[in-house]
């Protein structure tokens, strides 16, 4: 029997087993292959969903058919949401000495993102719908898609949007801190914690230790308050 139809069966087990052991083994080769090259576009956050996308055309599967194979692997994204308090913790120190310079940075960061992204989308002709997934893009995942439900957007596709962002973000970072004489941790690390939030972090790892625990925390920092604020800031922008 050929795969197609195999995993295209209905009721079969195989179905879910077959999309959540692919996206796994396909996002693991990708991180190989991004650790090995060394290159932006070898980035897992790129070459994965390129991959399980051709895949999915060539057995003509549609994103329910993904869905409901790797439910579970957007589940976890919530424990992972919990599990942001431990950079913070970790952190607290530096919090308490900078909180000033963090907040205002992240403040002004997200709400530059929002209301940037609201007019673009706004100039643009978006639909509604768009607008409001594209408005909480620049922070990472698990807070980006719960923003997006609460105000009404689609969270997968805001997904899409974050990952977009995430590389873009970190490609233009890199170009910044060649162009501009930055030479302070803090600074380096906090340009890719609030733009590029998760890759933005894995970037200023490979700067420095201090570099990437800024980003960390920076990223964790303008999810929490993008969870509080962005739903009001949505309604302000729609008024």
């Amino acid at each position: 029997m050929k795969l197609e139809a195999l995993i295209q069966q209905p009721g079969q087990l195989r179905w879910p087993v077959f999309w959540a052991v692919l996206t796994v083994a396909v996002y693991l080769l990708a991180k190989q292959l991004y650790l090995r090259s060394g290159k932006a576009w070898a980035s897992p956050l790129i070459t994965a969903p390129l991959v399980l996308l051709g895949l999915a055309l060539v057995l003509h599967a549609n994103y329910q058919d993904y869905l409901r194979g790797t439910h579970w692997l957007v589940a976890m994204l919530g424990p992972a949401t919990v599990a942001f308090a431990v950079p913070i913790h970790q952190q607290r120190a530096l919090i308490a000495r900078h909180w000033k310079v963090l907040g205002a940075g992240v403040l002004v960061g997200s709400g530059v993102a929002i209301v940037a992204a609201w007019a673009m989308a706004t100039a643009l002709h978006l639909s509604p719908e768009l607008r409001l997934s594209l408005a909480p893009r620049s922070v990472t995942t698990p807070f980006a898609m719960d923003v997006s439900g609460r105000i009404g957007g689609i969270p997968g596709l805001t997904a899409v949007f974050v990952i977009i962002t995430g590389v873009c973000g970190s490609l233009c970072g890199q170009v910044l801190l060649k162009l501009l004489p930055v030479r302070s941790a803090m600074a380096r690390g906090a340009l890719f914690g609030m733009g590029a939030h998760g890759m933005g972090v894995a970037k200023a790892r490979e700067l420095g230790e201090s570099e990437g625990a800024i980003a960390g925390l920076v990223m964790v920092m303008a999810g929490v308050l993008n969870v509080a604020v962005a739903p009001l800031l949505v309604m302000l922008l729609q008024s």
